[in-house]
């Protein structure tokens, strides 16, 4: 669909959903992460500079020598972040805002300053605790008793991991299981399309969403469905629980640690990792404040050469189709046929972008639940185009 035919893009004044991530869900996030370590006072200051900031304040360039920053790598400055500066955190494009806020925390804690505190994940007491709970000791047993069905439960089961996002839940009223549904479903597309190609699959959250995907790539390789795996994380801690190499680790780790039928996914996984068969990229445009329509020319041909590319999670999603107010009836063939290759989106939905719906479902959705149905985390995707091609 051509841009000039668009909805115009979300910013963080389009509705109370994003206007409440950026008031409510940032500052708790700071307090959060100033709690969960022994920071000393200049983090301190930093963190209660960045709460005041972005609350009331307006964005302000990073700090001399930070990646991104004037005259040291990153992209930042290419990213948008000139144009931005001075401006308010409501008043800019919503996705470039948020992305903007966790590159400035990670500034605050020292991520990328030379010290003892850089490159110690500010999230990452959150990322292990998800990890090591009895919820994912019982989603690991149940990998015992899969039956005849293991493709689509492991499906489902990557699918429905993406509930576990901390940065939804730190601040949710609550953070017990809901009750979910699918409004779209086109996995019958899916399979046919993994036939011994390669697989990129664009993770989203660490702990108990990465596992599950880590899960249907072990299948997905033994059963010889897919010949190699991409693994694309994050370069940096992001969004909160967004999956990096490390938690990849920590990842394997638990599973190979894990007694059953999961230690046997775990060392499926290691020896593909080290035969080259499933390979972890950090792509720097993986932490971009930018549609994935603006990707560099290396990734757009990575994405081209694979058999599917695999989109996880809401944050993905938004990039994927563009973070505008799309009518839900929009065809997902239309948003994603600029993509240079057969592409899926895995998603539940926790954000106001959607497309895809049929209109039954937008009006049944609407009438038994309002808005909330695009916010809550209780409903899911899965939509395909199998025939998504470079747009010239």
């Amino acid at each position: 669909m051509p841009d000039s035919a668009a909805p115009p893009v979300i910013l963080g004044t389009t509705g109370p959903f994003p206007h409440s991530v950026l008031a409510e869900r940032h500052p708790a996030i700071i307090r959060q992460v100033r709690d969960a370590f022994p920071y000393g006072p200049g983090q301190h200051r930093a963190l209660d500079a960045l709460l005041h900031n972005c609350a009331e304040g307006v964005i302000e360039p990073l700090s001399g020598g930070a990646p991104g920053a004037p005259g040291a790598p990153g992209d930042w400055r290419g990213w948008g972040l000139d144009a931005h500066v001075g401006r308010s955190w409501f008043d800019v494009p919503w996705l470039w805002s948020e992305s903007y806020f966790y590159r400035r925390l990670l500034d605050a804690v020292g991520y990328f300053a030379p010290g003892p505190w850089q490159g110690i994940d500010p999230f990452r007491p959150f990322k292990l605790a998800e990890l090591d709970a009895k919820e994912t000791d019982e989603e690991l047993a149940a990998l015992d008793d899969l039956g005849g069905d293991a493709d689509r439960a492991l499906l489902h089961g990557s699918l429905w991991g993406n509930r576990a996002d901390l940065g939804f839940r730190l601040s949710a009223a609550e953070s017990g299981e809901a009750v979910a549904a699918l409004v779209a479903d086109d996995s019958a597309a899916l399979w046919p399309l993994l036939h011994g190609g390669t697989l990129c699959l664009v993770a989203d959250n660490a702990g108990r969403e990465l596992v599950p995907d880590l899960l249907l790539i072990a299948h997905l390789l033994d059963t010889g469905r897919v010949a190699r795996a991409v693994l694309h994380v994050k370069p940096y801690p992001y969004y909160v629980s967004d999956a990096t190499t490390a938690d990849v680790l920590d990842a394997l780790r638990r599973l190979t640690a894990a007694p059953g039928a999961a230690a046997g996914y775990g060392r499926t996984l290691w020896s593909a990792m080290a035969d080259g068969r499933l390979t972890v990229r950090a792509h720097p445009f993986s932490c971009a404040p930018l549609p994935y329509a603006e990707m560099p020319g290396d990734l757009r041909a990575e994405f081209a050469s694979a058999a599917l590319t695999i989109f996880k999670g809401d944050l993905n999603y938004r990039r994927l189709v563009g973070d505008r107010l799309w009518p839900p009836t929009t065809p997902f063939a239309d948003v994603t046929a600029w993509f240079p290759g057969p592409v899926a989106a895995l998603r539940t939905l926790k954000s106001d972008v959607i497309t895809g719906l049929s209109a039954d479902t937008e009006a049944a959705l609407d009438a038994a639940e309002g808005e909330r149905w695009r916010t809550a985390g209780t409903h899911a995707l899965i939509q395909v185009n199998p025939g998504a091609s470079a747009a010239t």
